[in-house]
């Protein structure tokens, strides 16, 4: 049975986490003489440690209470926390499956963590025959869970991911950097029923912020404490919230640009259908289409020449360039170019 007690590191239990200027007075004043902040600029002041506006907005949205939810510097300031508060360095280990989002390796590693990369079936589902064992190590403390997955662009099954939360103690994070853009439901409506899952999502993708680096986790209040315990006081700033602010307030933009990319992203199928050197596409969820090529690094390199920039995950999955759903004009630049080719 999982007890959040008992994954927890003893020294974060123990922590008491630093409490800044804007922690110990929560009011309104005319003058602030306690944070050491230069009077002069408009930018002088601390950012909201908090993120109370930022969390009021999003619990409107997603339905969900402020207490629940977790802003960070990026989703990648999740995953790291999620090594820090659950894992201890050199003898914990976490899991994930491959190929996924590189950053869980390179944020265990930091962390000291050895990473567990349990190989996907050949239609990129889990394969929970070889997953069992590791269900039952009591050094497995996460389990991280990339759907829609990158770079292949699918969702996993729901009975794999339900069977992993009824049967894992430790924490099931669900990376959700994609998921506006899925016909699939999030997992934010299942918190009330699995006590072990951490959803992390992005304002990267389809809310368009990638420059603002700023993510969010939910999970139930006791988690988000242990988050907001171990975090750097002020780890979003004042720009990059007010940035937020202003998207989530303009739903109606949102759903405009998404759906655009959803159209976008259909043509663009339709198109790499009808290429000779085009061998096959994986169906996508994402803001991306993983396409198999005859030659993935002869094609990158011709592309580069045009500067027309894609990924080449040939080392993940072979001859397999993943390419993003640009602007119409950027996608019409891209098909005309494989066309040459």
């Amino acid at each position: 049975m999982f007890n959040l007690e008992k994954i927890t590191r003893t020294n974060i239990k123990a922590l008491k986490g630093y409490s800044s200027a804007r922690d110990e007075f929560k009011g309104v004043a005319e003058v602030y003489l306690d944070a050491n902040e230069n009077p002069f600029g408009t930018l002088n002041r601390y950012p909201d440690p908090k993120q109370i506006k930022v969390k009021k907005r999003l619990s409107e949205l997603k339905n969900i209470e402020s207490e629940q939810i977790f802003i960070g510097n990026g989703s990648d300031e999740v995953i790291d926390l999620a090594f820090r508060i659950f894992c201890e360095p050199g003898k914990d280990k976490a899991l994930t499956f491959s190929p996924t989002y590189g950053m869980y390796d390179v944020s265990a590693a930091i962390n000291n963590i050895e990473l567990i990369k349990q190989p996907l079936l050949a239609d990129f589902q889990i394969n929970l025959n070889q997953l069992q064992p590791y269900l039952e190590m009591d050094e497995v403390k996460l389990i991280f869970i990339c759907s829609p997955n990158n770079p292949t662009g699918n969702c996993f099954n729901d009975d794999s991911i339900t069977y992993i939360l009824e049967n894992f103690n430790g924490m099931v994070i669900i990376d959700e950097a994609y998921i506006d853009f899925s016909s699939r439901a999030s997992y934010i409506t299942k918190l009330e029923k699995y006590p072990n899952l951490i959803i992390s999502q992005t304002f990267s993708k389809a809310w368009g912020l990638a420059g603002v680096r700023v993510g969010a986790a939910y999970a139930n209040s006791e988690i988000i404490n242990l988050y907001n315990k171990v975090k750097p006081p002020y780890n979003v700033s004042t720009l990059n919230q007010n940035a937020v602010l202003q998207s989530l307030n303009n739903i109606a933009q949102f759903e405009i640009n998404k759906n655009i990319i959803i159209n976008e992203k259909e043509k663009l199928v339709k198109e790499f259908s009808a290429l000779k050197i085009v061998t096959k596409i994986y169906p996508s969820e994402a803001n991306f289409i993983l396409v198999e090529v005859t030659n993935a690094n002869t094609i990158y390199s011709n592309l580069v020449e045009q500067k027309i920039i894609t990924r080449n995950r040939n080392t993940l999955v072979a001859n397999c360039l993943r390419i993003t759903v640009g602007s119409t004009e950027e996608n019409t630049k891209l098909i005309n170019a494989l066309k040459q080719l």
